[in-house]
């Protein structure tokens, strides 16, 4: 089986790729922007004609998609999670149009959440941001595209090898600044919202199994721990694995900095559909995510 991993060189890419190294039979290809990808390709701006070229060289059976940006400006985030990903289907309908696409999502194309209901792949999208709303161009691409296709609604990954683009390792990356002075202080933004904190390698294992799967999948499925947890508590676990002595400072609810996190209070996944479709459930605590993070443990 060839399988393509596009953004292999990413966050999330890395793990996935990783870990589809080590199917029996599996041949992975990388493909990004690096001159030392197997495929070298910029899905902010390829055309669909040239990416079809390259996709029928490499003549996959899956492409995963880990390709995407996280943070820039509205038009960066247009042009790799909407444009990349509508270019990508365009290409792959005429090159390898029986190959398998995995296109990893994010659960911020939902938005709000209500307290105590995790949100199930039928619920409302309701974006507040570009970065969720690109994100869901991206899977409406995916979704219309007739292709053998699966989106993968990702929460918020943490574990090793987290970036410091990301809460988790920025925290990370700031409590190892501060270091154990008792003087120390941490000022931090709102820390009240409620967040699906899911480990990257239980995320790398379901793009396996859907990479894998026999059968075609639902169209969507919610990649999550399956519960909300206070930011406040991650950054606290976090603390307390540094041995941080100093003080916390939290700004307070609507200060600035904090906006989104007043719009999206609580955000949870439900992911019964995940393991009816996958057999599919996280293996990783929070607890261990965070440890994992901590010692400096390294993407595969």
């Amino acid at each position: 089986m060839r399988i393509l991993v596009l953004g292999y060189t990413g966050y999330l890419g890395a793990h996935v790729a990783g870990r589809l190294r080590a199917l029996p039979g599996a041949q992975v290809l990388g493909g990004g922007r690096s001159p030392a990808a197997d495929l070298e390709v910029d899905l902010a701006c390829v055309r669909p004609e040239q990416l079809a070229k390259a996709l029928t060289s490499a003549a996959p059976d899956v492409v995963v998609n880990c390709a995407g940006a996280t943070g820039g400006d509205a038009v960066t985030l247009a042009e790799v999670n909407a444009r990349g990903t509508a270019v990508l289907c365009a290409a792959l309908r005429e090159a390898a149009p029986a190959a398998r696409l995995v296109h990893l999502g994010s659960a911020a194309e939902y938005g709000p959440g209500a307290p105590g209901a995790p949100v199930t792949e039928s619920a409302a999208t309701r974006p507040v941001g570009p970065y969720g709303a690109t994100k869901l161009a991206g899977t409406i691409a995916v979704t219309a595209s007739g292709l053998d296709a699966v989106v993968l609604r990702v929460g918020n990954p943490v574990g090793p090898g987290a970036p410091a683009t990301g809460l988790p390792g920025r925290i990370a990356g700031l409590l190892r600044e501060a270091g154990r002075a008792p003087e120390a202080v941490l000022r931090l933004g709102d820390l009240s919202a409620y967040r699906d904190f899911v480990d990257v390698r239980d995320v790398a294992r379901a793009a396996v199994l859907a990479a894998t799967a026999p059968d075609p999948l639902p169209p969507v499925l919610n990649i999550g721990a399956g519960r909300a947890v206070p930011v406040r508590d991650l950054v606290r676990g976090l603390a307390d694995l540094a041995g941080f002595r100093g003080r916390i400072e939290e700004a307070t609810a609507g200060s600035a900095g904090s906006a989104r996190s007043a719009q999206v209070s609580w955000q949870c996944s439900d992911i019964t559909a995940a393991e009816q479709a996958l057999g599919w459930t996280p293996l990783h605590s929070l607890d261990d995510a965070l440890a994992t993070l901590w010692e400096g443990g390294r993407t595969p």
